[in-house]
């Protein structure tokens, strides 16, 4: 796609081609304007105000453009995300408004992911001139963010494994001066037991590895983040059918927020100490693969008996969580594609969260809300600690009923997040099945924008 700070720019009286906004119950209103021509154009168009409709309007020897919106005075992320993606290329202005939260709609409505297309050829840049300059970064970073998890995701697994983790690991760290380091292969047995059990199976060239990024001065508070990265599952032993497995090239999703937010938070340059950690392997089938029924150890010291090798993300992110706990984090945030069960209780759309602490899952809840990402908070009962239970270790990995299993898995990784730690926890589905304005279908962040603006009023004044 166009880059994406092209495609918003500083309105200077630039030449450009006006957008108004309408929505019904303004629209007979707002063609009384008109001309009797540009009224029949309309017509003809059977634009009505409807919300994503899109009318094309004669003017002399130019044209402007007419958008239907649910409200004109408060447009959300998406309002303009059909135009960027419909209109022809050139520079485009609000009349009479200014786009606000529009802006990362009308960046990522240009979104393409043409990586592996032959008969691709560039499009040209749809350009939004505002005059709110000082929003333009913001939302942009933001809109950057949320393409980078689409191209992550949308990457095939061969493509982006473990070392194509990694390697977005050092580009982030180069690119902000970050330190990173990686443990690989075996040597993952002794401070990382859970991640090396799971990706051992692999492909050497898909080995697992553990990525640790630091940023940031010392003295600020701790803020660790960690992503899922399981690069494709197999299902290991417990094999997935193969429609199931289909789509396993997203189950590194939790791994593609996780990067894209400390991208956010270290271009913002708030003031904490940033802990990235990003256990990446691949759920592999081979002689070497973990079974239902071992035992594994993990890096806090808890035993886990594995009930089934396709509950293998709570696996790798124990191991995780259990270090970035001992950095005595302030928050610890974790993104992961963990649980079919948070898809059947919420669907596609909404990413289930949890938390320890009432008062930050409300500011989780309240910064999605604003910014079109909405959050669905899910209990983390004490009472279902039980389904954990194991008669030889000190817990299973996978409940034997089929009862809250997006909570379960939840209280899984709760044993491995220190005492006292703030933690929040994202189920997310990381894609997008049916395409719609400003979000194509394939890989899409969700958590991310809400998991950022709660951070952002945290840390950054």
């Amino acid at each position: 796609m166009n880059e994406p700070k092209a495609l918003i720019q500083p309105d200077r009286d630039q030449d450009a081609i006006a957008i108004h906004l309408v929505n019904k119950d303004g629209f007979e209103a707002f063609a009384k304007g008109l001309s009797a021509g540009q009224r029949a154009s309309l017509a003809a168009q059977k634009f009505e105000g409807g919300g994503y409709q899109v009318g094309i309007v004669p003017d002399g020897d130019s044209w402007f453009v007419v958008s239907g919106v649910a409200n004109p005075e408060s447009l959300s992320s998406w309002c303009l995300a059909k135009l960027a993606e419909e209109l022809p290329e050139g520079s485009y202005r609000l009349a009479g408004a200014e786009p606000g939260a529009a802006m990362f709609g009308w960046i990522t409505g240009q979104y393409r992911f043409a990586r592996y297309r032959s008969d691709d050829k560039p499009v040209g840049a749809r350009v939004l001139l505002t005059a709110q300059v000082g929003q333009i970064d913001g939302y942009t970073a933001e809109a950057q963010a949320e393409c980078l998890v689409r191209d992550l995701v949308n990457t095939p697994a061969e493509d982006m494994g473990p070392a194509a983790l990694e390697a977005e690991c050092e580009r982030l760290a180069k690119a902000h001066k970050a330190e990173l380091t990686t443990v690989r292969g075996d040597a993952l047995e002794q401070g990382y037991p859970m991640v090396y059990a799971v990706g051992r199976a692999a492909a050497r060239h898909h080995a697992p590895r553990l990525m640790h990024m630091t940023w940031g001065d010392p003295k600020h508070p701790v803020l660790a983040v960690v992503g899922k990265g399981v690069c494709f599952d197999s299902g290991g032993l417990n094999i997935k059918p193969g429609a199931g497995m289909r789509l396993m090239k997203k189950d590194m999703g939790g791994a593609a927020h996780a990067l894209a937010l400390a991208g956010l938070i270290m271009g913002a340059r708030l003031k904490v100490r940033l802990h990235l950690l990003i256990p990446a392997v691949e759920n592999a089938i081979a002689g070497s693969a973990f079974r239902p029924g071992d035992v594994l150890k993990s890096r806090k010291g808890l035993t886990v008996e594995i009930d089934n090798t396709d509950a293998e993300g709570r696996l790798i992110l124990g191991d995780a969580l259990t270090r970035a706990s001992e950095e005595e984090p302030d928050l610890i945030v974790d993104f992961a594609t963990l649980t079919g069960a948070a898809r059947v209780a919420l669907g596609p759309d909404l990413p289930a969260m949890m938390a320890r602490n009432d008062e930050t899952a409300d500011a989780f809840l309240a910064a999605g809300k604003a910014h079109d990402d909405n959050p669905w908070r899910l209990p983390l009962p004490e009472a279902y600690r039980e389904y954990l239970s194991s008669d030889v270790a000190d817990m299973v990995n996978s409940a034997s009923n089929p009862f809250a299993g997006a909570s379960v898995a939840g209280l899984f990784l709760d044993r491995f997040v220190g005492s006292g730690v703030d933690w929040v926890h994202f189920d997310t589905f990381a894609w997008n099945p049916t395409p719609r304005p400003g979000r194509s279908r394939g890989g899409r962040g969700l958590g991310l924008r809400a998991a950022w603006h709660a951070i952002l009023a945290r840390y950054g004044g």
